[in-house]
């Protein structure tokens, strides 16, 4: 009885440990493909590629700033006495700003008027005695031909004339300077007066009345205010060196404030700088920007720019009654439409990836020479060059097959595809685990139902 409980248990284990064996081989048998008699198929996504009209898009971002903005600085020092404007006033080419204290200038001036006068009467006084040293010199000349005077007398009569003459023409020189000292003081007494030198809208004031201001003519003086035009407001963005090759005066663009999220506006590239603006100079995160100017073409802050500015720019479509108000400062962002090329082959961005060929194994046709032992060497040892190419995978009835391909330009959602497919092809475009890291050339696939 005990000899066949023995018997049984013995059966059992047996019995259970074929159970997990052919448990353990058809789980292997189902990844592996053995039991549908293939490799198991990749679902994925597919797109056709199609000729459309492609444009390549330069993406920066900045800050809108007015395109003339004029910084009032006084030339004299002083007391502001009067203001006559505030800040968001429109103002126009020669309108009373402000005035500075003038009395000082004034005092210096009638300093300089008295100054004047006295160097007229030295110059008179000058000019007597020239005469007087002349009718001596010359009656002593008369003498000196008689024989009548010694020689010396007659040189110091001469020289003493000669000496007159000097003193005169000094004179006449320092009333010349008296009168550029007067000159530069009325000057000064008109600078304490400041007017508008253009039109345009006060976008900063930086003073008050009564505050004293510092003005020189070596250095900057003292910022009193800001006249902008407001009405032709720009984007000033920085452009990575990458792109910077591809963007070029008169190149459209598609501006976004934050400002106003629902909306884009139309701009054009008027300046690209030459130098570059370096960050982060000899650090790994190095960053080389130009800068790039970007004019609103789209009419905007009208209210702010006098009626003539209105009825300039107004939009005759009626449909079209929003007019945008940007401020100095306000963040944007910018798409300048670079390159544009018309009815190529385009394919989801997505659908391009890259392939490493020198992983690919040598055809058996292929002779094994040392060279080819060679390489094998290397691949084993993973020392083998890199040859990473642009590849695209085709559905073609289930299969997928890849194909290298030269693409060109881009924008935000398709590629050019420059050699490698035609149009209509089925192209793979996803999922991207599948597309970039498992997919290979011969692979079976089935297409994703997209709901």
């Amino acid at each position: 009885m005990a000899k066949e409980k023995s018997a049984t248990k013995k059966l059992v284990k047996i019995m259970g440990i074929i159970v997990i064996l052919l448990i353990v081989v058809g789980v292997v048998a189902k990844y592996a493909g053995w039991l549908d008699g293939g490799p198991a198929e990749k679902e994925v996504e597919t797109e056709i590629a199609e000729l459309r009209t492609i444009t390549q898009i330069v993406s920066a971002t900045g800050r809108i700033q007015p395109e003339i903005e004029v910084i009032i600085r006084p030339d004299v020092s002083g007391e502001i006495i009067e203001l006559n404007v505030k800040e968001g006033d429109y103002v126009r080419e020669g309108e009373l700003l402000l005035r500075i204290k003038p009395d000082l200038y004034v005092a210096r001036i009638d300093e300089l008027n008295a100054s004047l006068l006295t160097q007229r009467a030295r110059m008179e006084q000058a000019r007597a005695q020239m005469l007087q040293a002349e009718v001596e010199f010359l009656k002593n000349k008369e003498l000196f031909d008689r024989e009548l005077i010694p020689d010396l007398e007659y040189q110091q009569s001469l020289n003493n004339y000669e000496a007159q003459k000097s003193n005169l023409r000094a004179s006449e020189f320092q009333i010349e300077s008296a009168k550029a000292q007067l000159r530069r003081a009325e000057e000064e007494l008109q600078q304490t007066v400041i007017r508008s030198p253009e039109n345009g809208t006060i976008s900063r004031l930086a003073v008050e009345s009564g505050e004293r201001v510092l003005g020189q003519a070596q250095t900057a003086g003292t910022e009193m205010m800001r006249i902008a035009r407001m009405e032709q407001m720009e984007v000033v963005v920085d452009v990575n060196e990458n792109d910077i090759v591809n963007v070029s005066l008169n190149d459209t663009t598609i501006i976004e404030a934050d400002a106003y999220p629902n909306r884009s506006f139309e701009g054009v590239v008027t300046e690209i700088a030459n130098s570059a603006d370096v960050s982060g100079t000899g650090q790994a995160d190095q960053i080389t920007n130009y800068q790039v100017r970007i004019r609103i073409s789209t009419p905007h802050n009208l209210e702010l720019a006098g009626s003539e500015f209105i009825v300039m720019n107004v939009n005759e479509d009626p449909a079209v009654n929003f007019v945008p108000s940007f401020k100095p400062g306000m963040s944007a962002n910018v798409d300048i439409k670079t390159n544009t090329a018309r009815n190529v082959v385009t394919i989801p961005i997505q659908a391009v990836t890259v392939r490493d060929f020198a992983k690919d194994e040598a055809p058996d046709s292929e002779p094994a020479d040392s060279t080819t032992n060679q390489e094998s060497s290397q691949r084993s040892s993973g020392i083998i060059n890199e040859d990473f190419r642009r590849v695209v995978f085709v559905n073609q009835e289930g299969v997928a097959k890849r194909y290298e391909v030269e693409t060109g330009i881009s924008d935000n959602r398709h590629i050019q595809v420059m050699s490698g497919i035609e149009a209509g092809a089925e192209v793979i475009t996803g999922s991207y685990r599948i597309l970039s890291r498992e997919l290979e050339d011969g692979d079976s696939i089935t297409i994703k139902s997209q709901n």
